[in-house]
Parts: structure tokens; sequence; C-alpha cells
């Protein structure tokens, strides 16, 4: 068996591989979009092999750089079906649809307004969201389930957002079963919400992520403190706006759940908070409904206030006219509005009309992908290009990783450590930038581990 390497190698967005066998079935492990401005268009086009030839796909989770090309690769001919978890298949209905309109909104605007960074047709539309949707089948978690004769697939919690899993199989090529691992992005330790990450079976192959492979977070009092000064320093001290670039699924809920407590506790300033997100509001609503997937803090929380995701001055926004209306309002307030990495959406708009005004700050709260427009701000960029113009960065930029749905280096490998390394083969790193990746690897040799390879995009390993 042969595992191509086709997206998130050497880079964090964009995850594809593709387990490959003589007389197995072909499987594709994730399908996402490539988020950045570096070769987007041949990342995003080219998926590097025949979707037809594809017999099934094993989604990890929601987030549009592991589930965003699906629509792309069924209209280009797969025709398979698509495991994940419940939760999963009910985020990805929003999330999809919400990138299909997305896109083809970017390419009017490109079209009417003749901006010379067109990346041409919408990659798909609806209607290849809806076949999309029709391919999905749901599995249960910690259970076995045999999904074709030579293939059995079981999903672990990884506590990366609702939904998430690791992805393990047993996949049989002649006499030999192959045991895989597919971690995909591990969540953190313990999360503010959803359950953490819980122990999976020993695996011969893993293909595991390396984001945050040189970095450790701060701590969660350290997290809320900062939060709460920065809101204190933005909008109280300065009367600016807190402008909060969010990830929609997990990352918003985290920020909005931390202001709720901060309002119960009598701590959060009396302003307005918004979350201008449709498809926040939808994620929020689809995260609601799933509790059994709550960890045991938050359940406790919510015997004191039943609805974690709603306190006073805090305003959902769908409709487009009350986000413009927001650019307007001259008072202190925070706006978290998708995407987290600043490449679409109305967080666009709120990094327009704000990002000149030194009053402001600008506080990312999540990993961004170097060459996306919310990788260069936090970067340090002194200007920007933003619908055809130019804009000085005179904001405060900052910064606060803990709420990053991705664990660090010590949860990564704490979270590894179930495993006994000398019964692992191939233990591969993707999901992260070179130099973190060769940081990870020499932490990981250290901690015990061995036949670690970084993969580049395109390369071919025989397990």
């Amino acid at each position: 068996m042969k595992i191509h390497f086709e997206g998130a190698a050497r880079t964090v967005t964009g995850s594809k591989f593709l387990l490959k066998g003589d007389d197995t079935p072909t499987i594709l492990l994730d399908c996402g979009l490539y988020q950045g401005r570096d070769d987007r268009h041949n990342r995003n086009r080219k998926l590097g092999f025949d979707p037809a030839e594809v017999d099934m796909v094993i989604l990890s989770h929601a987030h549009i750089d592991h589930s965003g090309l699906l629509p792309r690769l069924v209209r280009e001919g797969f025709k398979g079906s698509i495991y994940t978890t419940e939760p999963t298949r009910a985020l990805c209905e929003i999330m999809l649809a919400d990138s299909a309109f997305i896109q083809q909104s970017d390419f009017n605007f490109r079209q009417k307004h003749h901006v010379d960074e067109d990346d041409g047709e919408p990659l798909y539309d609806f209607d290849d969201v809806a076949a999309t949707m029709k391919l999905f089948k749901t599995l249960p978690y910690n259970s076995w389930e045999q999904v074709h004769e030579k293939v059995t697939i079981m999903f672990t919690y990884i506590g990366h957002i609702l939904g998430s899993a690791c992805v393990n199989l047993r996949v049989k090529e002649g006499r030999k079963t192959h045991a895989i691992a597919y971690t995909s992005d591990i969540g953190r330790r313990n999360q503010q919400i959803i359950k953490g990450w819980e122990p999976f079976p020993q695996a011969e192959v893993i293909i595991t992520e390396s984001t945050y492979g040189d970095r450790l977070h701060e701590t969660a009092g350290d997290t809320t403190e900062h939060l709460l000064r920065t809101v204190r320093e933005t909008c109280v001290e300065n009367k600016g706006k807190l402008i909060i670039p969010s990830f929609s699924i997990g990352r918003t809920q985290e920020i909005v759940y931390s202001l709720d407590r901060l309002a119960t506790e009598g701590k959060l300033p009396p302003i307005k908070v918004f979350v201008d997100s449709p498809l926040s509001t939808n994620a929020t609503d689809i995260i609601k409904s799933f509790p059994e997937h709550f960890n045991k803090e938050i359940i406790k929380y919510m015997e004191r206030d039943a609805n974690p995701f709603g306190f006073a001055n805090l305003h959902y926004v769908r409709d487009a006219k009350y986000s413009k209306q927001i650019n307007k309002l001259d008072e202190p307030c925070i706006i978290i509005s998708a995407s987290g990495m600043v490449e679409a959406g109305r967080i666009l708009h709120h990094i327009n009309n704000n990002i000149e005004n030194p009053r402001n700050t600008i506080l990312f709260v999540g990993y961004c992908e170097p060459s996306s427009l919310g990788g260069r701000i936090r970067g340090g960029a002194k200007k920007i290009k933003l619908f055809g113009k130019e804009l000085d960065v005179k904001a405060r930029i900052d910064s606060i990783d803990a709420y990053s749905a991705h664990g660090d280096r010590d949860e990564m490998t704490e979270y590894l450590k179930c495993q006994q390394p000398h019964l692992i083969k191939h233990l591969f790193l993707v999901h992260g930038i070179q130099k973190v990746q060769e940081n990870y690897k020499a932490h990981l040799e250290q901690s015990g581990f061995h036949h670690i390879q970084i993969p580049d995009r395109g390369e071919v390993f025989e397990i």
C-alpha cells in the first residue's frame, strides 16, 4: 500500500491524503480547501489524482481546510461514500453551502470591479454541495465499523472541534492488515466546551499534525485575563473597537463562552458584542444541539447558566443590512466575525473599516497561514491591500494562541504517548510549516519516537 500526500504537506491547510493498494479500495483521508495566497489557484483546482478512482472518503472534521474541496471532488466524478461523525455531517451542511456562497460572491465582486486577483470560475456551486451531502454516511465514536470487506473504521475523540475524530483504520491487503491512524488536528488537553482527546488504538502507521510543534500555549487562566485586559484597554480606555477574526466552528463559540463567563462574574464592561457571521450563528445552534459531546465543566456551568452562548449585550447578526450598520456604529464594541484567516466573509469589511484607526485592536485567536491576509497582518505588515486599495495598518495587533483548537507541542506529544513507539513503522508529520515540523520531529525523537518523516506535497511513500 502507498500513501500519496496531496495536501497539507509542509504547509498548514488543504489536507488530502490518498491510500492506494494493489487489491484494496482507494481511500481519501480528508479533501480540504487550501487557504492562502501562494499558488491557491493550482492547489485547489488540481487535486493531484482522478476523483473517479476514489472509492471512499473518510472525513476527520468539518473545518474547510479539511472538507472544503469535497464538492469539487464530486463535481469531477467522485461517487463513493463519505464517512464521518454525525456532528461533522451537520456542520458540513452549512459550512460547504457557505463556502459555495462565498466563492460565488467573490467571483461576482471580481467581475464587477475588475479586480486583478481572479481565480477563475467558482470551484463549485450549491448543486455540487447538495450532491455531496447525499454521499455522507455517519458512524459512531469508539466502535469498529466495517464499511467494506477490506476496510474497518473507528472514530475516537480528538478534542479539536465538535465532531472531530482521529481516524483509525484496519485495511486488508493480501495477507497483511495495515493498522493506520490519521490523527488529523489534535485538540487541547482540556477543551472549554467539547470533550478532550482520548487514547487511540495502537497503529503501525500514523499521520499526524504539527501546527504548533515548536511552541506552548498560555494556560486557561492567563487566556481569560488576556482577553479581559484587551477588552478593557481597547473598548474602555481607548474607546475603540475590538475586532476578532474567528473561525465559525469552535473558536467563535469558545470566545463567546469566555465572554459569557466574564459577564456572569460581573467583569465584562457593558459594551455591545456582535457575532457578525450567519455561519457562526448557525454553527452555534448546531453545537448547542449536541450536548452529549460537551465536557463535564460546561455541563456543570449550564446548571447555573442554561445558555452558555448568550448574555446581555450579545447580538448574533445574520442579515447583511445589520452587518453594515455595525461598521457605522460610532461607539466601543466587540466584533467577532469569520473567517479566522481573514480570507473571506464579513471580517474583510470590518478589517477594511477599522485597521487604520489606532484606537482599535485586531485580536487573532488562532493560527493564520503565513501567506493569508490574516497571516500577513499578524506577521507585522505595515500595509495591506484590500478591495483593490492600500491600507495602513495603524490598529493595534494582538494574539491569543491558547484559544486555538490545536494542541501545543507538549499536548500533541502527550496525545501520541498512548502508543508504543517501537511498534510504529512510519510516523508522518503533516499540517505544519517545515521549520516547525523539523523542530517537532527533534522533540518527538527525544521523547522516544522514531521513523519520523516530513512528506512534501506530491510525495508517495510505501508502507
